[in-house]
């Protein structure tokens, strides 16, 4: 019998437009506070294991400590990660999620999902939660969006068209205006 992870939550902070990354892939300056980093590293740590693209990592004090499954399209089958112990590499194109959270061998788990766009999308019919971040006053035109069909759709658009709900907005740094809204999966 295969399993599926108990929990799927996503975690990102977004630019005004919906971007998680400049043109060229990298996540600049503008989008890094203090606040939403622990309010990240405190989300990370309530989970079992971590999905990402090959691009994305969470760079926190405890990723050594997390399994991973790591999403590329580099490798045939599903391989453990040759740069770490806890993790897998993942191709969806030739194995099914359930197969490649199998291979972890967590059973009854929970994950949190970190990025790229591609992955973000994957799990949008399944996150349970998704935890967005936006960054005031901070504009990537040409970035790279946090959702497929952003920037023609705003994060939130696309969130409600695949059945998830905001709740409060809470603030995590008001000097700075830095707000984050959990979005989670309509009953």
């Amino acid at each position: 019998m295969m399993t599926l992870p108990t929990r799927i939550e996503g975690y990102a902070i977004v630019s005004e437009d919906g971007m998680l990354a400049n043109a060229e892939g990298v996540m600049p300056e503008t989008l890094k506070f203090d606040a939403d980093q622990r309010y990240f590293a405190d989300g990370l740590d309530k989970v079992d294991a971590v999905i990402h693209g090959r691009h994305s990592h969470e760079q926190q004090p405890h990723s050594p400590r997390r399994h991973r499954i790591t999403v590329t399209g580099g490798v045939e089958k599903i391989t453990p990660d040759p740069n770490n112990a806890k993790g897998i590499l993942w191709n969806p194109a030739a194995n099914t999620f359930g197969e490649a959270w199998g291979a972890l061998g967590l059973g009854n788990a929970t994950s949190g999902v970190v990025g790229a766009t591609s992955v973000f999308g994957m799990f949008l019919d399944r996150y349970d939660a998704f935890h967005l971040t936006r960054a005031p006053g901070v504009r990537l035109p040409g970035g790279r969006a946090v959702f497929p069909d952003v920037p023609r759709l705003t994060p939130e658009q696309v969130m409600t068209r695949h059945g998830l709900a905001p709740g409060a907005r809470e603030t995590l740094d008001a000097a700075k205006n830095l707000t984050v809204v959990v979005w989670r999966r309509c009953q």
